[in-house]
């Protein structure tokens, strides 16, 4: 019911679509969402995980999580995130991924909706370091598109993969077209 809810009103009332998908078998991955240049991308997502109808995650501080928001958040996709003992934020995600069977993390590695001139590079190593695919999914305005790419592992030479990744988001314009990463 929830589902056709979604799609009535991300296809019809919107006019949005989704281009791609993401295999139930790829039971873990990161999911690289950009551009992000607005708030509503979040909405987005959400539509498109409803729709897609498989299992999408993001991390927050373990804080967010507490009463009354927690039950929220975690009915989402939200997995708190447990920073004590000095763990980095890497090998915090990384260890989110080794503790469930299940983990699709969308991240957005411009790190922020701001104009930035460099991407953040952390979900690159939490996919190196977990072993998982790095699935690109662009978020593109001016077509109304949602597209999913095809999983990518990653070698460990980041320039040489961002060479292969970035080309899949290299049309796609943020709802803020001044503020997004230029491919």
């Amino acid at each position: 019911m929830k589902r056709r809810l979604y799609q009535f009103i991300f296809f019809r009332i919107l006019g949005w679509k989704i281009i791609g998908t993401i295999e139930e078998e790829v039971k873990k991955c990161v999911l690289m969402v950009m551009p992000h240049t607005s708030n509503f991308d979040f909405f987005l997502g959400l539509f498109s995980r409803g729709i897609i109808g498989l299992e999408m995650n993001f991390v927050g501080k373990k804080e967010l999580f507490i009463f009354p928001f927690g039950y929220y958040f975690k009915s989402i996709g939200g997995a708190p995130l447990d920073r004590s003992g000095g763990k980095n934020l890497v090998d915090s995600i990384v260890d989110v991924f080794n503790s469930r069977e299940v983990f699709r993390m969308a991240i957005a590695p411009e790190g922020t909706r701001k104009k930035v001139t460099q991407l953040k590079t952390g979900f690159y190593y939490i996919a190196l370091k977990a072993g998982v695919p790095i699935i690109p999914v662009a978020f593109d305005y001016a077509k109304k598109e949602v597209r999913i790419g095809n999983p990518f592992y990653v070698s460990g030479n980041y320039e040489a993969d961002m060479e292969l990744i970035l080309p899949h988001f290299k049309e796609a314009q943020g709802k803020f077209p001044e503020r997004q990463f230029q491919v």
